[in-house]
């Protein structure tokens, strides 16, 4: 029988290389580090949790696109992120910024995101004038 050469000898008593237990795992542990996922509002072009803006998708085909708000992040297609501020609208609108983001050719109707955004924004309560202090 052929004697083998020192180098094909496995050595088990002289291991070399990394201690996984001194290193530790190379994932995170927490589930919401892996879910705080950061996208950019199309309007202020300004990076943001997803869960802070508003997802948004182009519904429909040839002249009847629209731009639908997706609350529930389902909806199929190509989605654009926005903050829920009607200043982000109208800048990404004056920009013209839908769409770029969606990718879209034509022009698409903006009306269900526009309602959907002042019906997100907080305009005011009617507790305003009760913190002011009778005199």
């Amino acid at each position: 029988m052929r004697r083998r050469r020192e180098a094909d000898r496995i050595r088990v008593g002289h291991v070399r290389g990394v201690d996984f237990l001194m290193v530790g795992p190379t994932r995170p542990d927490s589930v919401s580090a892996r879910t705080d996922f950061v996208r950019t509002c199309v309007g202020c072009r300004k990076r943001a949790p997803a869960s802070a803006l508003i997802r948004f998708v182009a519904a429909g085909s040839g002249d009847d696109l629209r731009l639908q708000p997706d609350p529930g992040r389902r909806l199929p297609g190509r989605g654009a992120h926005l903050h829920p501020d009607p200043a982000c609208f109208a800048l990404a609108e004056r920009r013209r910024a839908f769409g770029r983001a969606l990718r879209l050719t034509g022009v698409a109707d903006t009306g269900l995101l526009a309602e959907h955004i002042r019906t997100a924004w907080p305009c005011g309560t009617t507790d305003d004038e009760a913190t002011v202090a009778p005199s």
